[in-house]
């Protein structure tokens, strides 16, 4: 495990192969080569680091819907509209643990009070995988908003790939 909040990158591509296999667009080629990546990806750097990844990205995603409108419409406002429609949302995944639903909204607060989401969970040791299973739910959910603000569906996705491609970061 990294220290201070630093993921490794391979866990945070592997985090978002985790967003490519639970969205339905994605074709099933795509989708398996996604979840082999995960896989590599977790006997390379281990589940938890890939945990923390799938935290970081939350992290980014709930900063960047916080602060800029994706589609150009009004930004979000974290405690009133943000944060409660993604809680609302996750038991239409019938694996999220509703046990784990206070450590998520931990998450999404601590993105939205600007603090480093990874390091602040890290407080709290190790990430089950039922939590992070559910942290997952999120980034998909936070994913799906951000697709259905900007009024297009995958462009998250796009953005996401175009970021790792510029990181030099390979499809597989």
């Amino acid at each position: 495990m990294s220290s201070d909040g630093v993921v490794v990158d391979e866990a945070v591509r592997a985090a978002w192969d985790t967003y490519r296999v639970l969205e339905k667009r994605t074709p099933a080629e795509e989708r398996q080569q996604a979840q082999q990546r995960v896989e590599d990806a977790m006997d390379s750097v281990g589940r938890e680091e890939v945990s923390r990844g799938t935290v970081f990205l939350v992290g980014v995603l709930t900063g960047y819907l916080i602060a800029e409108a994706p589609g150009g419409g009004e930004r979000l406002d974290p405690l009133n509209d943000l944060i409660p429609a993604v809680i609302r949302r996750l038991p239409s995944f019938e694996m999220a643990d509703p046990e784990q639903v206070p450590m998520v909204t931990g998450v999404l607060m601590a993105a939205a009070m600007g603090m480093d989401t990874v390091a602040w969970r890290d407080r709290f040791g190790t990430i089950p995988p039922q939590e992070a299973m559910v942290h997952g739910f999120v980034l998909w959910l936070l994913a799906d908003l951000f697709d259905s603000l900007a009024d297009k569906p995958g462009t998250i996705d796009e953005l996401m790939r175009e970021t790792f491609e510029s990181m030099g970061a390979s499809e597989g």
